[in-house]
């Protein structure tokens, strides 16, 4: 089954506190260039583009003299809103998929439905209040900006662990793995809408 053609998109977003270009390929191969400003967030990024095959390029620059909130939020907000952009229609997708995703001591679960209507369920808990200088709070806030403009249904789940660096990280590896899975293309139901509405808009 061919690819689907010009899954692309490209969102600039500009406010008083940010301005964030985000460009995405999810019929990528996984390739990034990413800087938002603050080290342990890009690196958090690129294994969301990584591990998702979504080629991401993102430029970030906000008011990081205040702290990182508003550039986390945003930089969600405009990856989700280009997300939805290219998924167009949604037409021809698997729709669903989850993970158990494994880090060391580490075990997290993702499941998700790219549903047309947006929420999250968010049961992290981090040992540690601060991962390479990043508030660990900025994770949720990051996940609920994506999830509320790519309209992406979403869990995440903690089992269990001890090295914060490790639960964030496999929180975004299960995202992205599980977000792979659900918008391939399903060669069985070619350009039909994965739902009996008709419509996941």
């Amino acid at each position: 089954m061919a690819k689907p053609a010009n899954r692309t998109a490209t969102i600039k977003r500009a406010t008083k506190e940010t301005e964030i270009s985000v460009a995405v390929d999810l019929d990528g191969t996984g390739a990034y260039d990413i800087s938002t400003g603050i080290g342990f967030f890009d690196h958090m990024l690129e294994q969301l583009s990584r591990h998702s095959l979504i080629d991401m390029t993102i430029r970030a620059k906000g008011d990081l003299h205040i702290d990182d909130h508003h550039t986390s939020e945003d930089t969600g907000i405009a990856l989700g809103q280009a997300i939805a952009k290219a998924l167009g229609d949604r037409a021809g997708i698997c729709r669903y998929a989850s993970i158990d995703l494994a880090m060391d001591e580490t075990l997290t679960r993702a499941a998700l439905d790219v549903s047309g209507r947006p929420f999250l369920i968010w049961r992290v808990e981090f040992t540690r209040d601060k991962v390479g200088g990043y508030d660990t709070e900025l994770f949720r806030e990051f996940f609920q900006a994506l999830t509320q403009h790519s309209g992406i249904t979403l869990h995440v789940e903690n089992y269990y662990g001890e090295n914060s660096h490790h639960i964030a990280e496999t929180c975004f590896k299960a995202v992205a793995r599980a977000l792979r899975s659900a918008i391939e293309p399903d060669p069985r139901t070619a350009g039909v809408i994965p739902s009996t509405k008709g419509t996941l808009s």
